[in-house]
């Protein structure tokens, strides 16, 4: 299937360059590798990498429920750190979309022709990245929204909707980074790379919210089922959760899942009437529970 006419060109050659080395390298044995030195009680160690962590990359320790290094007992504690209480307020009104994430968006639109942009001249489809399920139909033409969460961004996952829980993917795959460079440059590359794909029926129709995984992201939990990669599987495995039975139900702005060290979470809607916030853009930051949307028929705040 061939791209949207409106497709601008491919990324240049600089983004390319910097992407190829990745091919070789053995993503899972490095993300595993990481995944141990993460969990390591180090003592002073730890607590100095924390510290340099911060430093580095400006992370805002104000907002975390403990806001001393030294109470983290290894690198993933603090790196999966909660909130405290309040920093996160949820935009108000039942017609709201909130975002799933603090991060950056990296795209934002309608779904056209079953296919979703990546960046600039790279399209995949919606088939792909849930990996060929009969649910992708249910997003061919809807609209979604891409978010980065860049290593100084809080990591944990919550509902942009309120839901209950029908399916869970777990798709194995390479693990490319995400980084914007990266995204330009790879093809397909959130299709590419191992997910966590969770489908919601909510009162406005399907929700889909995918956690991609990435060079030495350790892990991808979800509230329900705990880690859920690693191990990484050889095929697809899937989860229903039918009606009738005692199942998984979330309201908007609950916890859902977390990346153990950082990556990209796409939300998938069924309808391209979805008002997005105005302003937002490939490039806006916006944090968790901030509007990001509305359904139609609602004003948005």
């Amino acid at each position: 299937m061939s791209a949207p006419a409106s497709a601008p060109q491919a990324t240049g050659w600089r983004d390319r360059l910097r992407a190829w080395p990745q091919y070789v390298l053995p993503h899972h044995l490095l993300s595993r590798m990481v995944l141990g030195l993460t969990r390591l009680r180090g003592g002073i160690f730890t607590r100095l990498a924390i510290r340099r962590f911060i430093r580095r990359f400006g992370v805002d320790m104000q907002e975390a429920a403990s806001s001393d290094p030294a109470s983290y007992p290894n690198f993933n504690a603090f790196f999966t750190r909660p909130l405290r209480d309040g920093a996160r307020p949820l935009a108000p009104g039942d017609h709201i979309i909130s975002s799933p994430a603090d991060g950056t968006i990296s795209a934002i639109g309608p779904i056209e022709a079953g296919q979703l942009i990546q960046a600039k001249g790279r399209w995949y489809t919606v088939s792909q990245l849930l990996g060929g399920d009969a649910a992708a139909a249910r997003f061919e033409s809807g609209a979604f929204c891409t978010i980065y969460l860049s290593p100084r961004d809080y990591h944990r996952v919550h509902m942009p909707v309120s839901g209950r829980l029908s399916r869970m993917l777990h798709i194995p795959g390479r693990l490319f980074s995400v980084s914007p460079a990266t995204t330009r440059a790879l093809p397909r590359l959130f299709a590419r790379n191992e997910r966590v794909a969770c489908l919601f029926n909510s009162e406005r129709g399907a929700a889909a919210v995918v956690m991609v995984g990435a060079m030495l992201v350790g892990g991808i939990d979800t509230a329900w089922a705990g880690t859920v990669t690693p191990p990484t599987a050889r095929y697809p495995q899937r989860r229903d959760y039918p009606d009738g039975r005692p199942g998984v139900i979330l309201t908007r702005g609950q916890e859902m899942g977390r990346f153990n060290m950082g990556s990209t979470v796409i939300l998938l809607l069924p309808s391209q009437r979805v008002q997005w916030q105005p302003g937002l853009q490939s490039g806006s930051r916006i944090r968790m529970g901030e509007t990001l949307g509305a359904w139609p028929g609602g004003d948005q705040d």
